[in-house]
This record gives structure tokens, sequence and C-alpha cells, in this order.
């Protein structure tokens, strides 16, 4: 009797629980077997609210010439130009970007590769991002292998929507629970948009010492507005109370982190999200973003490296942004006096590593508070 059970599916690593670049991985080795040209895949995704593009994952031999990179994508011309048309497009001798190509096109030329084909990510009208493809090898996207790539593409794009749906819908669940119940904290959108990119910043310039890749950035980038989230459960008489806290009232407000990592697995269960890679990120920092490096903090009184570092780089951003914002009982600080303040609190309170990362970066963080002005 035939074996009815021989065939291997190649790609079911796909519906493991794994990283986006692992999973690339998985459909670049199969590529290889019929394209072993194809030395390169890569995913940029598409932020709107700064026209920035963002590297996200990507597989190759090597380490990739453009991580933890982002640019304007209004400057990228020629990406534009494939986002007008909403086609793809193929460059089969790279060499036509030698004289002005975009710094990304010229780092890829400068590390070897000689062929390109780009896939814009585009789902039900809206922009996601790119899928790049490429060789050493110049003249290799013909069409017969364009015409399997694109499946291939559309695998991915599916990969990165379903990816992207997932974390959007967690946010805007917790953010529409804290609008309608109207138990909130006095603060804007623009501290969480601001907190958010802060905790990008020193994610990026962490990224090499601490071995962070691209996709566990943009989910820092993503999570962090989730830190306060318990804070629905917190009486409104405590949580809007103008004046300082007393003892009683304080030990209540510190309930949210805990409350935060309940609220948070609920909404894994009933969303079905367990699955989610990097699940522990989004349970860290609504738990462990008030724990402090000498133990002093809350829930856990965790000690230096006992608190993730996902945790430890959201308390900074999120004590940098309530710094130098005007809330109904204090002035806005200055930068100088917060990042002073931030550097006397560095390895007692904060992450000295992270403190830095932020100071480091001051331009970016100047830019970021323009960008984001509260109304």
């Amino acid at each position: 009797m035939p074996n009815l059970f021989s065939h291997i599916d190649q790609l079911e690593m796909l519906n493991q629980k794994l990283s986006l670049s692992e999973k690339l991985d998985n459909l670049r080795n199969t590529l290889l077997d019929h394209f072993p040209f194809i030395d390169r895949i890569a995913v940029v995704v598409y932020d709107p609210d700064t026209d920035m593009l963002k590297t996200l994952a990507y597989s190759s031999k090597d380490t990739s010439p453009l991580l933890h990179y982002q640019a304007k994508l209004h400057e990228a011309h020629s990406l534009l130009e494939i986002l007008r048309k909403k086609r793809p497009r193929v460059i089969n001798d790279l060499a036509v970007f030698d004289r002005g190509g975009h710094e990304y096109t010229q780092r890829l030329s400068e590390r070897g590769y000689r062929s390109s084909y780009t896939h814009p990510i585009l789902h039900e009208g809206q922009f996601y991002g790119f899928v790049f493809y490429n060789s050493f090898q110049k003249n290799v996207f013909q069409e017969r292998v364009l015409t399997e790539l694109d499946i291939c593409s559309h695998l991915i794009m599916l990969l990165v929507v379903n990816e992207w749906s997932h974390a959007q819908t967690l946010t805007a669940t917790v953010r529409s629970a804290l609008s309608i119940t109207n138990q909130r904290d006095p603060e804007t959108g623009g501290h969480i948009a601001r907190m958010s990119h802060y905790a990008r910043i020193i994610a990026v310039e962490l990224a090499e010492t601490m071995g962070f890749d691209d996709q566990f950035i943009e989910n820092i980038f993503l999570f962090s507005p989730l830190h306060d989230v318990g804070k629905i459960a917190i009486p409104d008489q405590i949580l809007l109370k103008p004046g300082k806290l007393s003892e009683e009232e304080f030990e209540v407000m510190k309930t949210h982190a805990s409350k935060g990592r309940e609220i948070i697995d609920d909404l894994l269960e009933n969303y079905h999200l367990s699955q989610f890679h990097h699940i522990d990120m989004i349970r860290n920092i609504a738990e462990h973003h008030h724990e402090a490096m000498d133990g002093s903090g809350y829930p856990e009184g965790l000690v230096a490296d006992e608190i993730p570092i996902e945790s430890r780089i959201v308390a900074v951003a999120d004590i940098f942004d309530a710094l130098t914002t005007q809330r109904p009982y204090k002035n806005a600080w200055s930068n100088d006096d917060a990042f002073a303040l931030l550097q006397k609190l560095a390895g007692i309170k904060l992450d000295r590593q992270c403190v830095d990362a932020l100071r480091k970066n001051r331009f970016s963080v100047e830019e970021i508070q323009r960008h984001f002005k509260d109304e």
C-alpha cells in the first residue's frame, strides 16, 4: 500500500510561533531549491505618522547591510514611484543607481548585491511597506522567476499584515477601553506617541549591544503604549486626583501594574493571540515598567537585570516624557533638567544604558517633540 503521508510540507514552519525573520529564513531556504541566486529577502514597514520606512526583518547568508535602518519615504523617490504605480519594480543591474542612488541602494551595492526585485505591501488599499529580493548576480530576475516570487511576496504580505493586525487589534482595544470607561490618566495622545518613539530610539541605540533584531525594536514601539493599561481598574477619585496621593491611595495606584498584566492576559485569550511572537514583551511592559534597578520598585521588587529589558526601556521613555510635559499639577521641565534627573537616577532607579541611549539621541528626541506636540 502506498504511503499516503510521504510528502513533507516545506512551509509548515510558517504556522509555528516564530519571528518573522525565522519565517523568512524558511521561505528563502525553500526558494533556494529552485532559485539558488536569491541571496536576500527583506521587509520594511511604513509608519504614516512620521513618513518613515523602517527595517523589520530579513533573511540572508550574512548580516544585513541595512540593520536598524530607517528613512523618510518622501526622500526615496524610486520607492515612491513603486507606490504611485502600485506595481513591483525589477532592477537587473543595480549599477543604474551608482550615480545618485538612495543610501539604501548604495549600501546594497557596496555589499556586492547586483540586482533587486521590490514588491509593495498593499492590502485592502492600505500601504504597509515593501518586500525586497536581492541577488549577488545580475540579470536573474526574469519573468519565470518573478511569477513565482510574486506568490512568495503575497505570502509574506499576509504574514506581515496578519502580525500587524494582531498588534493593532490589541492596542486599539486597549485605547478604546480607556476611552469608554473614562477612567484614565489625564494624559494626551501626544504622550503615547512621544514615549513610544522614545522607546524605539533607546532600543535602536542598544540593538548592537543587546542583540535586538528589527522586529524586537518594532514591537517595543508598538507595545510601549500599553504600559498603563492597568489604570483602567483604578478608581477615578485616585486616578484623576490633582494633588498628591495619600499613602493608602498610592498603594491602590500601584496595583495598576499587576492589573495591567491581568488585562493583557485576558485580551490575549479573548482575541486568540497567545501564539503571537514576542507575547511576553507585552506582558512585561504592562507589569514591570515601574520596577527599579535597586529593587525599590513594584509590583515584585525586581533588581537590575531581573527586570526585563523592554520594561527598563519603557520606564526611561515614560519618565522622560512625563517630566517634559505639562500636567494639571506641574509645569513642563526643560529637556536639560529632565536629562539631568534621568542621569541622577541612572543605576539607582533607571537602567544606565537606557538613559545614556536616550541622552545620546537628543536631536531625535527634540524632533519627536516638535512633531507630536500636545494640543
